[in-house]
């Protein structure tokens, strides 16, 4: 093993009487790439950002990391480099151990947090009005980098994630995959010997993903940088670690080569629970040549949807699909009541009536999206609420509080937990959660509203397989129980292969194939099955 960079000795951190994390123990080594694999609520966002030094000290343990600190000016660098000169000032670079969560080591946190980084799951954290080159002009100005020299340095730092072809445009027109690359960008730009990246690609599509995981690579490679990823995937620990701990319940439940462990987390993945074909009732959408313009600086006019037509019944599960940029999710916002077509028409079944969605106003959309849920992509929680409260108070659900944790606890099973969960995380906040409990509570949030129609953009994206399996039996019997009506909008094939009655696939705004889910998916080219028949990464 090379020169360790961090050791972890003994973690454990525990929520109110909650144990998150028990007795974690490992090394890390200069330049390493650490996967860390688990389901939902097994810790790995906690561990991460307790390894990072943010949020809360551990309840107990260290995290102690072995760096060369200049004697002369705030520089530090990795072990190795002890008996060098400083880069910076020429003084001479000693070795010195940092325990990370110490107050007495509180300066000496600071200094090493300038030579980390970390990328956010299911968030892109850019100046959304400013330039690709902007945004990392701002993050070389953030670290005082000399001014003369920013510009070519953002340059260089755009060509080595390959976005020299976006410099100039708009980072909010960005696809996911390319603000992901800026983002990196962003980090890179702090010369960090430690990245920590959580969940970096787990709402992209696989070719897209692939992408951003090569990247990853390359940056850790011709930075000569370590590297912690937390995922729910085991295609993203294949692709991207050198090795691998598997957390089940707060403790290591297996530390070794990605293969092994990997092997480890899919043992016990069971999906042999059937459902009953659903009879279809009447119609509930209708939409006739919905058409969306958009005008941008860069590219002129976009059609992200253009000329869409198609219906769904109630009951039934209707999936969208297609690459990233096709219109998909334009097209959820635009039936959610979020976004006005340009031009076309999209009606909506309420009761016995059909509600016009071009239409404002009390008695058109207004009246209809009571009865719409979404749950987007990028949602959010009330961070200083309980989850009972985001349930129910927060959105203006106002039960007596034994209804509201009846109402809660059937509610969050039908997300995907168990009931004993259910119970145990209704008066935690959502920091408390992990990535995918938070998004199946934000899933439980749409569904409490009884809504007639609910949209779910990307509903598994920060899923691990055995999670993603129990909120796709929840649609199932909610759909059963409930005679609720979905459409979801996905990448994930499997996803929509085992749960979609029927699909739409889009392509370029335009919907060119709409049918049975087997009929359509028959009908992908060759470079849309390799995007979107494999599993998500």
């Amino acid at each position: 093993m090379k020169t360790p960079l961090i050791t972890v000795d003994n973690l454990c951190m525990s929520f109110d009487s909650t144990t998150v994390l028990s007795k974690i123990s490992f090394e890390i080594a200069e330049g390493e790439i650490l996967g860390i694999i688990g389901r939902s609520g097994a810790g790995k966002t906690v561990l991460m950002h307790l390894m990072r030094g943010v949020e809360q000290p551990p309840t107990s343990g260290r995290i102690i990391y072995h760096v060369a600190a200049c004697t002369s000016c705030d520089f530090i660098d990795v072990a190795s480099s002890v008996g060098k000169p400083c880069p910076h000032c020429g003084g001479t670079l000693t070795l010195l151990d940092v325990d990370l969560w110490n107050e007495k080591d509180e300066m000496l946190k600071r200094r090493l947090m300038r030579r980390t980084a970390i990328m956010f799951q299911r968030t892109f954290a850019l100046y959304g009005n400013d330039r690709v080159i902007e945004n990392v002009l701002h993050a070389l100005d953030d670290i005082d980098y000399p001014a003369e020299k920013a510009i070519n340095r953002a340059a260089d730092l755009i060509d080595q994630v390959r976005l020299s072809h976006r410099m100039m445009h708009i980072a909010r027109d960005l696809s996911g995959g390319e603000k992901q690359r800026v983002v990196l960008a962003r980090q890179l730009a702090k010369e960090p010997f430690m990245l920590f990246a959580d969940e970096p690609t787990g709402t992209l599509d696989p070719d897209t993903a692939k992408l951003v995981h090569t990247m990853l690579i390359e940056s850790a490679k011709a930075n000569n940088m370590g590297m912690v990823v937390t995922s729910h995937f085991s295609q993203v620990i294949e692709d991207v670690a050198n090795r691998a701990i598997l957390l089940t319940n707060g403790e290591i439940a297996a530390i070794g080569t990605p293969k092994e462990v990997i092997g480890q987390f899919m043992k016990g993945y069971d999906d042999s629970e059937t459902f009953e074909r659903a009879e279809l009732g009447e119609k509930i959408v209708s939409a006739h040549d919905l058409t969306k313009r958009y005008i941008s600086v860069d590219r002129g006019v976009v059609r992200a949807v253009n000329g869409v037509s198609f219906e769904v019944f109630t009951k039934e599960i209707f999936g969208i699909i297609g690459k990233s940029g096709a219109g998909k999710t334009t097209l959820s916002r635009i039936l959610s009541g979020i976004i006005e077509p340009t031009s076309g028409e999209i009606n909506i079944k309420i009761g016995e009536e059909w509600v016009d969605m071009t239409k404002p106003g009390i008695d058109q959309r207004g009246r209809a999206k009571e009865y719409i849920g979404l749950l987007h992509q990028e949602y959010d929680l009330f961070p200083h609420r309980s989850v009972l409260d985001n349930l129910t108070d927060a959105i203006g659900l106002e039960f007596p509080k034994e209804l509201a944790m009846r109402k809660a606890i059937i509610t969050l099973k039908m997300a995907g937990f168990t009931e004993e969960k259910s119970k145990e995380i209704l008066d935690r906040m959502p920091g408390h959660l992990s990535e995918g409990e938070r998004h199946r509570v934000a899933l439980a949030q749409v569904l409490i509203r009884e809504p007639r129609l609910v949209i779910l953009d990307e509903p598994t994206g920060t899923m691990d397989p055995i999670t993603k399996v129990d909120v796709k039996h929840s649609i199932m019997h909610s759909r059963e129980e409930m005679d609720e009506t979905f459409i979801v909008v996905s990448h994930d094939m499997e996803f929509v292969r085992d749960t979609c009655d029927r699909l739409a696939l889009m392509r370029g705004g335009k919907i060119v194939q709409i049918g049975k889910t087997a009929e359509v998916l028959a009908h992908l080219t060759e470079e849309e099955r390799k995007v979107m028949s494999q599993p998500p990464a």
